[in-house]
């Protein structure tokens, strides 16, 4: 099972480009999933809507986890054995990977069966709103095992170099999630109208259906778990959960950073905090260019590092890098001279618009740091060092969280938050660009041999 020779050989930026162009637009649809789900939803009523924004997070969460931080040490272990020729730890990695997912899965499942109705009323829900949101949320994680094997399998996909099949995969489950959702949600085509258990029965069709589709492609591949004659084996296990384990903190930091920075621009009234909001929805919009590009570079960069050719991967990574950092700074660019061309979208109340302005001129110029420093995140997934980009996402928590309330107190004015908002951007992208640099990236470990004897899954 050689290793594309273009990964390994081929021109840096033009394969890049290639690998990343499915990458953002599948994740530019699935982002599409939340709005379309969110008009449907609200024609269910506003309590409907209220408990979905109660549950969300917690389903961002394990798209997050299992997507990005363990899905990025699922590719990159793949990416390096390939790297390194070993076609027997390739098979070896899928299983330990299937392992974590699955096992993971189940038991967010059920640690959030049992634990959601409390972080529901502690997030502010009542009465019928508290009694949707359950009742959404019982069924919405029944699909968290389906999530977790759909990245897991996607991610096993992605560390090959193939970008187009997980493409493909995550477009087709995000038309099926919302074309269920809403037929049984609002009870079209003569169905019965199951409300929010019914918006919640989309996303577990989808996930489960998509999740054994996949299963039934990767058993026809090279990648294909070695499910006998393979002892469960601890170094395998850390090869995944050094990087996949690590980078769950930084969407832990995300939210986190998010969630403060809410907080202290409500203090200066409804029209900052709907200005805000405005304004902080395009980061979501610029995430897949850079997310894109960044998994993109995960597979290089990975057997790059598996072939004992740092060099490139560090070539590919300061690519990838400055292409998301160009991309993402010329639109930041571009709406901190015309913000309008974003804001009139969402209102047209004076004050409203008066702080959407100010917010992407102050923020908008960190954009490309912002670029920057998630692409070069998951360059480091690849080359299975990311103690540098966790540590930049703590820096920039802490930043938002020790100096914005002494901003607030000191300017009494919405301008001054947003531009620390930007200035933690900027203070997230150079630090991740200086870990990365002065990182070490090694060779991968010896080979692990697939020992045959005990512990042998049928």
């Amino acid at each position: 099972m050689p290793p594309p020779r273009d990964l390994l050989h081929g021109p840096i930026l033009p394969t890049l480009l290639r690998l990343a162009v499915p990458n953002v637009f599948a994740m530019a649809a699935a982002s599409t999933v939340g709005i379309g789900e969110t008009l449907y939803v609200g024609l269910l009523g506003t309590t409907a809507l209220a408990a979905m924004a109660l549950v969300f997070p917690f389903v961002m969460l394990m798209q997050m986890f299992s997507a990005g931080a363990m899905g990025g040490g699922v590719a990159s272990a793949v990416s390096r054995a390939l790297g390194a020729g070993d076609a027997e730890r390739v098979r070896a990695l899928a299983l330990h990977a299937l392992y974590i997912g699955c096992g993971l899965g189940i038991a967010f499942t059920l640690l959030l069966w049992l634990a959601g109705p409390w972080l529901y009323a502690l997030l502010g829900g009542r009465g019928e709103v508290l009694d949707q949101a359950r009742a959404y949320g019982w069924w919405v994680f029944a699909a968290t095992p389906a999530i977790w094997l759909f990245n897991t399998l996607i991610s096993l996909v992605r560390g090959s170099g193939n970008m187009r099949l997980p493409s493909g995969a995550i477009l087709s489950a995000s038309v099926v999630q919302v074309a269920i959702g809403s037929t049984l949600g609002l009870g079209l085509l003569g169905l019965p109208r199951l409300g929010m258990t019914g918006v919640a029965l989309g996303q577990v069709i989808a996930y489960w259906g998509g999740a054994a589709c996949l299963w039934v492609y990767v058993r026809r591949t090279p990648l294909r778990p070695a499910l006998r004659g393979v002892r469960l084996q601890w170094p395998l296990f850390q090869d995944i959960l050094r990087v996949g384990a690590l980078a769950c903190l930084s969407p832990l930091l995300t939210v986190g950073t998010v969630l403060v920075v809410t907080s202290l621009v409500a203090r200066f009234g409804n029209e900052a905090l709907a200005g805000y909001g405005i304004g902080s929805r395009l980061e979501f919009l610029l995430v897949p260019i850079a997310f894109g590009v960044g998994v993109a570079a995960v597979p290089m960069v990975g057997m790059a590092i598996g072939a004992g050719d740092a060099a490139r991967a560090r070539r590919v990574a300061w690519t990838a890098g400055a292409t998301s950092g160009v991309l993402l700074g010329a639109i930041g660019l571009l709406l901190m001279l015309a913000p309008e061309l974003w804001t009139g979208w969402f209102s047209r109340d004076a004050g409203v618009l008066a702080q959407a302005s100010s917010y992407l001129r102050w923020a908008a110029p960190g954009f490309g740091f912002f670029g920057l420093g998630i692409t070069l995140y998951f360059a480091a997934q690849g080359a299975g060092n990311v103690v540098a980009p966790v540590g930049a996402s703590i820096l920039r928590f802490a930043f938002i969280l020790l100096l914005g309330p002494v901003v607030v107190a000191a300017a009494a004015a919405p301008w001054a938050l947003f531009a620390l908002v930007g200035a933690a951007m900027a203070v997230y992208g150079i630090a991740t660009a200086l870990g990365v640099h002065y990182s070490t990236w090694r060779a991968p470990p010896p080979r692990v041999a697939p020992a045959a004897g005990a512990m042998r899954p049928s």
